[in-house]
């Protein structure tokens, strides 16, 4: 059997393992079923990759966001290992290949949705693999008490039957003890051994400043937030405002949802990757699978609709280990727009069915067809032609997609795909046949040698500075030979895009089902109102309140706004008269600011108090002076 460490050696290049690394590995390379929690950066993904190097077979990951897929398969092809996934939107023949790979022992790892695990030509292929270990990723999705619920995982116990000897690993950041329990019970985990690193993230500076004005606040915190970071807001609408705002105070931004082009996300994404854009103000589209260590702040100026959402958003601050914020600003109508945002979220049954009916039709699928269907996907557009609420609209697509009926923008792969179906002596003639085309192809062939094997990411700008072309012609070539059935090539989409996962159904024959309907809400409910525990108490320490949610103690972290204001002394009126020199004048925030960084409490009512006593008062600017107005 290979060595563990010179494994991590050879295709990671550490030298030593993170902190209950080596356990679970050792778990998992034993045969046992293993239950995995680790932070966000903690390193999960060696957790189930290195013990499969160690057992002999094909390692099945199940993960639920496409882009996740798709990047841990490049990251895997980097280290010279073999990997491939099954995506919605892949031709037969590319499917084909990927299967046929992975029983030829080809492939060392195959990533899928939980939803390909309904697909009986998935199963049929499967059941004659030789399996080293089941791996599933995100597992608190399985749980309707965790905050991402998705039906399809359900789908991973029954695969177990057909490889009932093979271990499996289930990995999450984020689980309660409920949600811990439902992993281990639904996976059908046989004597689980459960691992889990503490939440604690001690460089991190949790607040929740209540203001009367969030963006107002936002600016006035700016200044003292060097570095770079991410702005969470709940609209696409949102997120070009608040990126407009900073840009026009002097704090280069840009922003980021799910309905721009993948041409658009990347741009920005690598802008903010490199520095070259400071702050990234985004929905929660952006941030999974983004490991980016110098984040030095991140913000929510809407409030999350559960704690383990936020935890997981804030812990994309700081993982190199040095100090970062983490805040939450709060205005008085948050909590109540919280509650109407719940509502709307969970749109009732009928209007779940009448949407997919909606989007068939905006799409022309006609009944009992449309599998594997991929389009472009603007949510106005569809609300337009039927009158619907974009909101409400594509909640209920949320819906949909748990129930494998379809797969939403956000969690598409974005990359141009190509594969030769065609065999080698065939190919050999055409490149006779047609000698411009042919050089293409060798010229492929060299830098992409999988093209024969699966269907493989391609970077259309990479080839085309190999071969001295344009792009666009590059892309013209590999579009003519598609029409040809020589290549079967899928440029990467340009805009949004939608998969009909499967053929369409008649929408009276959703199963959605009315009790598992009410209990997910009923646990969204109780996320929300923890949420609005966690912003309201402003007495107990962030960190212990956090990790008590899942279901870890710890001391006060000494960092947060509450350990903070603890340990400030109450302002008095010298403090305050001693910051104005002869004539000095200052805004109200300014002079807050001032004396609050200087460890001193309660500065508002006391400036409201000296304004009422005559020692302060506000010229015609609004600005605080000392002493009687003149």
């Amino acid at each position: 059997m290979p060595d563990k460490y010179a494994l991590l050696k050879r295709y990671w290049g550490y030298d030593s393992f993170r902190p209950k690394q080596e356990e679970i590995v050792d778990s998992v390379s034993q045969g046992h079923d293993t239950l995995a929690l680790l932070p966000t950066g903690g390193g999960k993904s060696l957790c189930y990759q290195l013990p499969a190097l160690l057992r002999e077979g094909v390692c099945l990951v199940v993960s639920p966001l496409v882009a996740l897929m798709k990047d841990q398969v490049q990251q895997l092809n980097n280290r010279h290992l073999k990997a491939a996934c099954l995506v919605a939107g892949m031709s037969p023949n590319e499917t084909t290949a990927v299967l046929y790979n992975a029983m030829a022992g080809s492939l060392k790892f195959l990533y899928v949705s939980p939803e390909r695990l309904r697909q009986r030509r998935f199963v049929e292929h499967f059941r004659r693999m030789k399996v080293a270990l089941i791996a599933v990723d995100e597992a608190h999705c399985i749980s309707q008490w965790g905050y991402d619920f998705r039906p399809p995982y359900l789908q991973i116990a029954d695969v177990r039957q057909y490889h009932p000897e093979v271990p499996l690993i289930a990995l999450t950041a984020t689980a309660t003890a409920a949600v811990q329990d439902d992993i281990r019970r639904l996976l059908l985990m046989r004597d689980c051994r459960t691992f889990q690193t503490s939440f604690l993230r001690p460089n991190l500076a949790y607040s929740v400043k209540h203001c009367g004005d969030k963006r107002r606040e936002l600016l006035r915190l700016m200044p003292r937030l060097d570095g770079c970071g991410i702005i969470y807001v709940r609209s696409r609408r949102q997120t070009q405002e608040v990126a407009q705002l900073l840009t026009a105070n002097g704090r280069e931004a840009t922003f980021y949802h799910a309905g721009l082009t993948t041409a658009e996300r990347d741009q920005r994404q690598q802008r903010w990757m490199e520095g070259r854009c400071q702050v990234m103000v985004a929905t929660n589209a952006f941030g999974m699978g983004v490991d980016k260590p110098d984040v030095r702040f991140v913000i929510h100026l809407d409030i999350p609709n559960s704690l383990e959402a936020y935890f997981q958003e804030a812990g994309r601050a700081g993982r190199d280990g040095s100090p970062a914020e983490v805040m939450m600003l709060c205005e008085p109508a948050d909590l109540s727009k919280l509650r109407h945002d719940f509502g709307v979220d969970f749109p009732s049954l009928k209007y779940i069915r009448n949407a997919y009916r909606a989007l068939c039709n905006y799409y022309k699928l006609p009944m009992g067809s449309g599998a594997d269907s991929r389009f472009d996907f603007d949510v106005e557009a569809v609300c337009s032609t039927y009158n619907l609420k974009v909101r409400e609209f594509f909640s209920a697509c949320q819906h949909l997609e748990r129930e494998g009926l379809i797969a939403l923008p956000d969690r598409e792969d974005s990359t141009s795909t190509l594969f030769i179906p065609v065999a080698r002596d065939e190919l050999y003639r055409f490149q006779v046949d047609h000698a411009v085309l042919g050089n293409l192809l060798q010229a492929l062939v060299r830098l992409y040698p999988g093209l024969f094997m699966e269907a493989t990411a391609v970077d259309e700008s990479k080839v085309a500075s190999r071969c001295l072309m344009d792009t666009s012609d590059v892309v013209r070539m590999l579009t003519q030979m598609h029409e040809m059935h020589i290549v079967e090539y899928h440029p990467r989409p340009t805009k949004p895009q939608i998969v009909f996962l499967m053929e369409r159904i008649d929408e009276r024959n959703i199963r959605l089902n009315e009790q598992n309907y009410d209990q997910l809400k009923s646990a969204a409910q109780r996320r929300l109102e923890a949420v609005e525990t966690y912003v309201a108490n402003d007495t107990t320490c962030r960190v212990r309140q956090l990790l008590a949610y899942f279901g870890e103690t710890t001391s006060d972290c000494g960092r947060c706004d509450v350990c903070r204001d603890a340990q400030r002394t109450e302002a008095k009126e010298a403090d305050v008269l001693a910051c104005f020199g002869a004539g000095e004048r200052y805004a109200v925030n300014d002079l807050v600011a001032r004396l609050e960084a200087r460890g001193l409490k309660d500065v508002r009512a006391l400036l409201r108090q000296m304004l009422d006593e005559g020692s302060l008062y506000l010229d015609d600017n609004l600005y605080l002076a000392a002493g009687t107005r003149r």
